[in-house]
């Protein structure tokens, strides 16, 4: 994952681009995020910044965590999570990542998690079909046969069943941002993004 930032989705709306086209897009709040550690090359054995985001009492963290975090200042992050970047030489700890690493019209790559649904049912789950609901049938919303008869005489494995739903960590490519408020760390981004408002977003730059 490239250099980018945590963030907060706050919600949907509608806006106009700069093409004059009405479309929708997702709020969210990015940052400003605290760099925590460098991870270089020889040290590590690769490159990448750990930032962190969030206000969280510093007391709350045990002993090993706050040594950590006060290396940075003496603030306590609820988030933390690392970006790899060969930048890493550009950023000193304690430094601060906003927005402004991101322009209007660039396209971002967006990790959430999807809302968790709970035990679905296979037509809720999967889209399957369901049977007639009337005229004395008894297959309704069933799952139906799910296995073979004499042979092999088992359930193949990932056979699509009723289970948990969501709660699935999500990457969508390719996002453009719409527009960007640098005062209010508020980026709009075209379309949706996983996970529920107030859902806890990393975005990042579009690697190759």
């Amino acid at each position: 994952m490239a250099l980018g930032l945590i963030g907060k989705k706050l919600g949907m709306t509608q806006v106009f681009s700069s093409e004059g086209d009405f479309v929708s897009v997702t709020v969210i709040e990015a940052g400003p995020c605290v760099v925590i550690q460098k991870k270089t090359l020889e040290n590590d054995g690769y490159s990448a910044l750990q930032i962190g985001y969030g206000q969280k009492k510093l007391e709350k963290f045990n002993k090993p965590m706050q040594g950590h975090l006060k290396k940075a200042g003496d603030k306590g992050l609820s988030y933390l999570r690392e970006f790899r970047s060969a930048k890493v030489d550009t950023f000193s700890v304690g430094d601060q990542i906003g927005i402004d690493i991101f322009e209007s019209g660039e396209r971002v790559e967006i990790v959430g998690v999807t809302k968790g649904k709970g035990f679905a049912g296979n037509i809720k789950r999967w889209g399957f079909s369901r049977g007639p609901m009337s005229h004395g049938s008894k297959f309704r919303r069933v799952v139906g046969s799910i296995g073979s008869s004499a042979y092999p005489s088992r359930v193949f494995k990932g056979k699509k069943m009723p289970g948990r739903l969501g709660c699935e960590q999500q990457t969508t490519k390719n996002i453009k941002i719409v527009d960007k408020k640098q005062d209010e760390n508020i980026i709009l981004v075209k379309g949706v993004v996983p996970g529920p408002n107030n859902g806890i977003i990393l975005i990042s730059k579009m690697t190759d």
